[in-house]
């Protein structure tokens, strides 16, 4: 399956790659793009080609939902034995496919791509390590490192994961939570084949957000630890001034300033941790749905526009 963001002139490309990859791989397949609010006519595109392609199936939401969402949307729509997720970009190669799905036939439930070389900005590269280890250092959970959404999964991890309810979703960490046998496949990642990304900075730090807050516990536990320090602290140099019948002279306001600032930023941190957790909770007492879809091609009883 495909999530789709204005890929109206790199998906047939992508879908010339994939259908030679994928009927030298397997007996039968099937290519879902899921089209996540796109503003040029990446749907129409999708749906020409499935007219010629009857393996070829297309939905539209009514708007953006997100990445996550699209590919949630996706893995509920495929009905194979064998579920691989690519972006439509084209700098995950479908080339490699056929070497996941070998790992999966050795008895793998999960082959991900790892990726060995970025062509991005270094300061991309920089972030993307950084944060990989960061959210190696908070999370329990094994997750893999330069590991994203590209891969194959079997049917079993594909129903794990439609099990689950939760709406502010990262995959590649409910992927890893699921369990059963998992591996990964180095692999050079290529260039965007048009256009700009679709992902933006704010999309990638609420991705990330949603990594953390959703996987880990341990930045609730740290600012507990830096309050109780604070306190013990405060309390220690209480003490130590009754003790001693000293009385602090203030040369100037720079050091009280200073002192206000830091504890009041200490407070606010605080603060916005518990509200990205409560936010979280707040999301899913709604209850809504994780997407809308507008309308369908190559499905039984599809919605028209």
């Amino acid at each position: 399956m495909i999530p789709v963001y204005n890929s109206a002139n790199i998906f047939p490309e992508l879908h010339r790659r994939l259908t030679v990859v994928l009927e030298g791989a397997v007996s039968s397949h099937e290519i879902i793009g899921v089209v996540d609010g796109a503003r040029d006519n990446s749907f129409d595109v999708i749906q020409g080609i499935a007219k010629a392609d009857c393996r070829v199936k297309a939905m539209e939401f009514s708007r953006n939902f997100g990445h996550q969402a699209a590919v949630t949307a996706g893995l509920e729509a495929a009905a194979g034995s064998m579920v691989a997720v690519i972006d439509d970009d084209l700098e995950d190669p479908p080339e490699v496919l056929p070497a996941m799905i070998s790992k999966i036939r050795e008895g793998f439930d999960v082959v991900y791509g790892i990726r060995r070389k970025r062509k991005r900005s270094l300061l991309h590269r920089f972030l993307f390590k950084a944060f990989y280890r960061v959210l190696g250092a908070l999370v329990d959970l094994k997750l893999p490192g330069d590991a994203g959404d590209f891969c194959v999964m079997s049917g079993r991890i594909v129903r794990a994961l439609n099990s689950m309810p939760e709406n502010n979703r990262y995959l590649r960490g409910l992927r890893a939570w699921a369990g059963f046998e998992q591996t990964g496949i180095e692999y050079v990642r290529g260039t965007r084949l048009a256009n700009k990304s679709g992902y933006s900075f704010a999309k990638y730090s609420k991705l990330a957000m949603d990594a953390i807050f959703s996987f880990s516990y341990k930045p609730l536990e740290y600012v507990s630890k830096i309050g109780a320090l604070i306190a013990l602290f405060s309390f220690a140099f209480g003490l130590y001034l009754f003790c001693s019948g000293r009385t602090p002279v203030a040369p100037g306001w720079a050091s009280l300033f200073v002192a206000i600032l830091f504890f009041s930023g200490v407070q606010l941190l605080s603060v916005g941790i518990i509200g990205q957790y409560l936010a979280r909770i707040y999301d899913e007492i709604k209850q809504r749905p994780k997407y809308i879809v507008k309308r369908t091609a190559g499905f039984d009883g599809d919605r028209p526009s």
